[in-house]
C-alpha cells in the first residue's frame, strides 16, 4: 500500500479524452545507481510526476514497461504525491539494487497529438532541409537538430546513380536494337541471294550465290543468339533500376517523413517548455499545467513513438543502401564485361565465318545480250553535246571578218520524250526475272518480327529519336577508378 499524503488542489484534472491504468514494475539499476529515466512535474505547480523520457539501454529501457508520459505514483512503496521531481529522484537512488516503480500507464492515441501546428512544423522542417545555415538565420528559421543528416547527400548520391544507370541501359538496348535492325538486313540479303541462286542457270554461280545467302542467313542467326543472351545481362540492371533503386528511395521518403515528425514533435516539446518557464518565471499558473499537463504528456508519447519509428527506418534505409553499393560495385564492373565479351564473340564469329568461304569470289555469271537493256520500247539516244566555247570562238572571229554569225537551229532531243514516254509505259529492269522478289518479305517480317523484339525486350525503340548524350564520366561513376574489365 501506497502512503499517502494531503495535498489539496484548486482543478481537476483534464485528461483530454485520455484514460490511465494502475501498474506496477520492478527495476534494477545499472552500475551507475540508475534506471535510465527523467522525471517532470510535481510540486509546486503540476499536480502530478510523468516520465519525461526513457533513455536507450538503459535498465528501464531493456524492462520496457514505462513509457514517456506514465504518471508516477510511488517508489519502493512510498507515494511521491506532493514531491518535486528533485525529491523523487533522490528516492529513486536511494534505494539498492532495485526500484518498485507504481505508476499510472497513459493511454493515448498517437493521432490524437498530430495536430495543425505539428503538420506546419513538418512541412516548416522539409522547407528548411534545402536551406543552408546562413539562409535558414536570414530568414529566421531554426534548424532543429537532424537537419545535416548524413543520409541527405547518400539520397542524392543514389539519385546519381540512378540517372547513370538510366542513361546505360538506354544506350545498351538502342545499341542492341541497332544491332538487331543490321541482323534484318543481313537476312533479307540472306533472302535474296538465295532466291538469285535458285534462278541462276551455271552450277557453280548458283552454289556460290547459295552459299552466300547462307552466310547471311547465319550471321542473321548468331547475331540473334547474341542478343538473347545478352537479354538477362539488361534484365538484371532493369531490376537495380526499376525495382531496387525505387524501392530504397520509397524507404527514404518513410524515412524522411518520420524524421520530420520527431523533429516536429521536439519543437514543440520545446516551445511547451518555454511556456512553461515563461509563466513560472512571472509566477503565473497555466491551466494545462495545474489540469495535469495531459496535453504535453501526449506530445511526449507522440515524440517517443516518432523517435523509435525513425530509427528503425534510418536503420532500414542504411541497410538497404549499403546493399546497393555492394551490389553496384560488385555486380556492374561483371555485367560490363559479359556485355561487351558478346559483342567481342559475335564479332569474332562473323569474321571467322567471313573467313571460311576465302575463294567465293569472283562469281562467274552468264549474262543475255540485252541484260543491260532497259525494257522501253522508245529507242535510247544519247543527247549531243554542244560545247558552248567552240560557238564564241567562231563568233569573235566572224566578229574580226566583219560577218554576222548565223546559229543553226538545235535539234530537239528524242531522250526527253523517250524518258517521258517510259515514264508512262513499264519501268525498266536491269535484270529480268525479278520483279516478284519482295524485299521487305522474311523469316521474321511484319507481326513476326515484332514478337521477336518483343522476346528480345527491344519493342518500342525508335532509333531515329535522339537519346540524351551519356556523361563523360559515366565510367568515373560506374567503375572503380583504375578497375580493368578485362582483367
Amino acid at each position: 500500500m501506497l502512503q499517502d499524503c494531503d495535498y489539496d488542489y484548486f482543478y481537476e484534472e483534464d485528461k483530454m479524452g485520455m484514460t490511465v491504468s494502475s501498474g506496477t514494475v520492478v527495476v534494477k539499476k545499472d552500475n551507475s545507481n540508475l534506471i535510465g529515466i527523467s522525471i517532470g512535474g510535481g510540486a509546486p505547480l503540476c499536480p502530478c510526476l510523468y516520465i519525461v523520457q526513457v533513455f536507450d539501454g538503459t535498465p528501464a529501457a531493456r524492462e520496457g514497461t514505462l513509457q514517456s508520459g506514465d504518471e508516477l505514483l510511488g517508489v519502493n512503496g512510498v507515494s511521491v504525491k506532493g514531491k518535486t521531481k528533485v525529491e523523487v529522484a533522490k528516492m529513486i537512488q536511494s534505494a539498492t539494487d532495485e526500484v518498485v516503480i507504481h505508476y499510472n500507464k497513459l493511454h493515448a492515441d498517437p493521432t490524437q497529438g498530430e495536430t495543425l501546428d505539428i503538420v506546419l512544423k513538418k512541412m516548416k522542417h522539409r522547407l528548411v532541409e534545402k536551406m543552408s545555415s546562413s539562409t535558414a538565420d536570414t530568414l529566421g528559421l531554426s534548424r532543429a537538430i537532424l537537419c545535416n543528416d548524413s543520409l541527405v547527400k547518400r539520397l542524392q548520391e543514389l539519385e546519381r546513380t540512378e540517372t547513370m544507370y538510366k542513361g546505360l541501359v538506354d544506350h545498351a538496348r538502342r545499341m542492341l536494337k541497332a544491332h538487331f535492325d543490321v541482323l534484318q538486313t543481313y537476312q533479307a540479303f540472306g533472302n535474296i541471294f538465295a532466291s538469285i541462286s535458285v534462278r541462276e542457270p551455271q552450277p557453280r554461280a548458283s552454289e556460290a550465290f547459295r552459299i552466300f545467302g547462307e552466310l547471311h542467313r547465319n550471321m542473321e542467326k548468331d547475331g540473334i543468339k547474341m542478343i538473347k543472351a545478352l537479354k538477362p545481362i539488361l534484365a538484371d540492371m532493369g531490376t537495380y533500376l526499376h525495382k531496387a533503386i525505387p524501392d530504397t528511395k520509397l524507404t527514404v521518403k518513410r524515412y524522411a517523413d518520420a524524421k520530420f515528425s520527431y523533429l516536429s514533435y521536439c519543437l514543440k516539446i520545446k516551445e511547451m517548455d518555454d511556456e512553461e518557464h515563461g509563466y513560472a518565471a512571472i509566477q503565473e499558473p497555466l491551466y494545462r499545467v495545474e489540469t495535469g499537463n495531459y496535453e504535453y504528456r501526449l506530445i511526449l508519447r507522440c515524440r517517443q513513438d516518432a523517435r523509435m519509428k525513425f530509427a528503425k527506418l534510418r536503420s532500414d534505409v542504411l541497410e538497404k543502401i549499403e546493399l546497393l553499393e555492394c551490389k553496384h560495385a560488385r555486380d556492374l564492373a561483371s555485367q560490363l564485361r559479359k556485355f561487351i565479351e558478346g559483342l567481342a564473340t559475335l564479332a569474332a564469329e562473323t569474321v571467322e565465318r567471313l573467313e571460311s568461304i576465302p575463294n567465293l569470289f569472283p562469281i562467274e555469271v552468264d549474262l543475255k545480250a540485252s541484260a543491260f537493256q532497259y525494257k522501253s520500247t522508245v529507242k535510247f539516244q544519247a543527247e549531243e553535246y554542244v560545247d558552248e566555247e567552240v560557238p564564241q570562238a567562231e563568233e569573235a572571229i566572224e566578229e574580226g571578218n566583219g560577218t554576222v554569225p548565223v546559229r543553226p537551229e538545235p535539234k530537239p532531243s528524242s531522250a526527253g520524250s523517250g524518258r517521258a514516254n517510259g515514264a508512262n509505259g513499264d519501268d525498266g529492269q536491269l535484270l529480268g526475272g525479278f520483279e516478284e522478289i519482295d524485299l521487305s518479305k522474311g523469316a521474321n517480317s511484319g507481326a513476326t518480327e515484332n514478337d521477336l523484339l518483343n522476346e528480345l525486350g527491344l519493342a518500342g525503340i525508335d532509333l531515329s529519336v535522339g537519346s540524351k548524350p551519356l556523361s563523360s564520366n559515366l565510367m568515373d561513376d560506374l567503375l572503380v577508378p583504375g578497375m580493368d574489365l578485362f582483367k
